[in-house]
């Protein structure tokens, strides 16, 4: 709705430039074409006028950019498929892309700055994994320019009345929340967000530890013999593993018999007094203890 308060506004602004191309048949190399560049001076009008001699119907092309602000773009044929959106600002782009990658479980659920491609962002990003700090660099390859508004004319002769024509053009008006978003998004907020994105990541990755701890306390309150036993064939394969160890005896060593000797017990002692110093000092660095 149009608001009489304010002053309406002018043709030219909405546009960042204007290119008019006559025949060049006609009037030759150096004057068929008619230009108009927005610059820091200059000064709005409701229209243009271009004057040239003939006896006949002159076909031109109009070509109009509109002055879209934020800068809007057009993405690649692949990432608009992908993302059903042809154009955007990149705030709408990455957002979409986002929204994009929450649907569908992108995010590594482990380490949280991963994004896992999918089989269509694999053939976009050529990468089968990317940090989230690497998507706007990555994004920014696949956007291009939007296109000008194309325009095919014919200027008439006498009073034909096809020589007044009327388009409609979609144009961007004035928006009260813009402002606010601007200064929202300003250098100082941003790395203030990004400082804010890494402290939340922390917190993630330490209670998904702490998780961990309190389910591993769990299974061996509920099962400390079955626990431990798990425990130390598990142990024992990740250090076979490690160490690609040919030696010992498997025959004796998947006895039950095996691991009731003298050395499983100082085994089991020892772990367990590392992991209760280990969670002690845990304890006093979140408490801010410190010992003398």
């Amino acid at each position: 709705k149009y608001d009489q308060g304010k002053t309406k506004r002018k043709f030219s602004s909405f546009l960042r430039s204007l290119v008019i191309e006559l025949d060049k048949d006609l009037y030759g190399p150096d004057n068929h074409l008619v230009e108009w560049h927005r610059t820091n001076a200059t000064a709005e009008t409701d229209g243009f006028q271009v004057r040239r001699p003939g006896d006949q119907n002159v076909k031109c092309t109009i070509l109009m950019v509109l002055d879209h602000s934020p800068p809007q773009f057009r993405l690649d044929s692949r990432l608009a498929r992908l993302l059903s959106l042809t154009n955007g600002t990149r705030q709408t782009i990455i957002h979409a892309m986002w929204q994009y990658i929450k649907t569908n479980k992108l995010q590594d659920s482990e380490e949280r700055e991963f994004i896992n491609c999918d089989v269509h962002l694999q053939a976009i990003f050529d990468s089968a994994r990317i940090r989230f700090s690497d998507l706007p660099a990555k994004l920014n390859k696949l956007i291009l320019p939007s296109e000008p508004i194309i325009i095919n004319h014919t200027l008439c002769l006498g009073t034909d009345p096809k020589k007044h024509a009327c388009y409609d053009i979609d144009v961007e008006v004035d928006d009260p929340v813009r402002d606010s978003m601007r200064t929202f998004l300003s250098p100082q907020n941003t790395h203030e967000l990004e400082e804010l994105d890494g402290k939340i990541l922390q917190y993630i990755d330490s209670i998904n530890q702490l998780k961990q701890s309190r389910e591993f306390y769990l299974s061996f309150a509920d099962d400390p013999q079955g626990f431990i036993c798990k425990w130390l064939a598990s142990q024992s394969r990740d250090l076979k593993m490690i160490t690609d160890s040919t030696t010992g005896n498997a025959e004796e060593e998947r006895r039950a018999e095996y691991y009731t000797e003298q050395w499983s017990y100082e085994a089991v002692s020892r772990y367990f007094y590392n992991k209760v110093q280990q969670k002690r000092a845990e304890l006093e660095q979140a408490l801010g203890i410190r010992n003398p």
